[in-house]
């Protein structure tokens, strides 16, 4: 394909998840199914084209004056991709491109972007969330949003049950991994030019091996506040896929026991294959319709690490379509849904043992509000540091202590962005049981 039909498919997946409501996946999906033509790097440019146009959709909408798929498209080229007229030019002249540039849009693509533009247009974000934004970043709302509207980076987190970062290191030079600058066994991935295909990890055979595990940064550092230790008993309460399960189990060297429970039985099976590439040999999965085998728990474990369900805004990089899908209504039902599994968690909790509550969210709503009503109706806990409960695990290097000491919340608890520590936005609190 040339540079014209891949611009013209762009729009028409595009199309489908603005105005057909689906998912970027889904419509990727449908178009390479009625294009099998298309080889990897057209595919690549169609998919990064599409998501950077989600990435980028207001700022681009407002300086094109228009919303529409086609508008959102060209304008994501000429701001986002650095795309001059020329270059659109000789693409929608392929018989397979678009229609040519009219006068207008001519002129916005090489105007210039307006600095008192609203702050939900400069962060690419709904604008109803605007008051939210102020509340948790206040005047660096237009910074810290900015940096959710790019492609993310990959991080991966060394298997310690299977091999050190020494030897991990050398097969993953092929992917253009580096040493993570805040993890010790950890490695980074830049995120590649949007137009490009993202390597194949699983091709890797430190990844096959399962040496390697794909981890963003800020959930290794959230895994490691609960500094599980080797001998203990402990529950991820809302396991879901079993990543964080999986890196307490590097944690505790195999030693003690984790129970792996989701509310969703069919992604708890889905960890099976994960646990058994990893090696981890200390998880036991506690199955929803199994309710006794979980209550035989109660009050016995010396970490419960609470990934709660949420609305997920720290991960809007790798998925943008979901930042203008989340309404005011699905925020209300998941602080319902926190509020009652903090609840439920604390039962499991020892006497002198603690808690670990993590959102995938940089929402305060979804953050330090559930932790401070928690502890209003749970008098028997109390919040900790968990910026030296992160450091304590010794995961981190210097400058991912300095990083988690820096973002520290005045109650204790933590809270990581794109913008402050080029992580995904985690929100990370240590409870403790008196």
């Amino acid at each position: 394909m040339r540079n014209g039909g891949r611009i013209s498919a762009a729009i028409e997946v595009l199309t489908d998840v603005l105005e057909r409501h689906q998912p970027v996946k889904t419509a990727m999906r449908d178009w390479g199914k009625s294009a099998r033509y298309a080889g990897s790097k057209d595919r690549a440019m169609v998919s990064g084209l599409v998501l950077d146009a989600l990435r980028k959709r207001n700022s681009v909408a407002y300086r094109m004056d228009d919303t529409s798929p086609r508008a959102l498209v060209l304008g994501t080229l000429g701001f986002a991709w650095g795309w001059d007229l020329d270059q659109i030019d000789a693409a929608v002249a392929d018989e397979h491109g678009p229609e040519a540039l009219t006068p207008d849009e001519r002129a916005r693509l090489t105007g210039e972007a307006d600095p008192a533009a609203p702050l939900h247009v400069q962060g690419d974000f709904p604008e109803w969330m605007t008051p939210m934004m102020a509340r948790v970043f206040g005047d660096d709302v237009a910074a810290e949003t900015q940096a959710m509207a790019v492609r993310a980076d990959v991080d991966l987190r060394v298997n310690t049950l299977k091999v050190d970062a020494e030897k991990a290191a050398f097969p993953l030079k092929s992917a253009d991994a580096e040493p993570s600058r805040l993890l010790h066994n950890a490695f980074h991935i830049p995120a590649k030019d949007p137009s490009e295909r993202e390597a194949s990890l699983e091709s890797i055979p430190a990844y096959s091996k399962g040496w390697v595990e794909v981890q963003d940064a800020g959930s290794q550092i959230a895994a490691a506040a609960a500094n599980a230790q080797p001998g203990e008993q402990v529950l991820d309460y809302c396991s879901g896929g079993g990543g964080k399960t999986i890196a307490l189990a590097s944690q505790m060297k195999g030693k003690g026991q984790i129970f792996a429970y989701d509310i969703d039985g069919k992604r708890l099976s889905a960890l099976i294959p994960r646990l058994k590439r990893s090696g981890a040999t200390n998880v036991q999965l506690v199955h929803p319709s199994e309710p006794v085998q979980l209550e035989t728990l109660t009050g016995l474990m010396d970490c419960v690490f609470v990934d709660a369900p949420c609305t997920g805004t720290g991960t809007w990089r790798r998925r943008p379509d979901s930042k203008w899908r989340i309404k005011l209504g699905q925020m209300q039902k998941r602080m319902a849904e926190q509020t009652d599994i903090l609840a439920s968690a604390a039962a499991f909790v020892k006497p002198g043992g603690r808690m670990v509550y993590a959102t995938c969210s940089f929402l305060m709503e979804e953050d330090e509000d559930r932790v401070a009503e928690f502890l209003e109706a749970h008098p028997e806990f109390t919040e900790e540091d968990a910026a030296d409960a992160a450091i304590a695990s010794g995961l981190l290097t210097d400058e991912g202590a300095n990083v988690v000491q820096r973002f520290r919340m005045p109650t204790g608890s933590v809270r990581l962005t794109p913008h402050r520590a080029s992580t995904d936005g985690f929100f990370f609190a240590v409870l403790r049981r008196a």
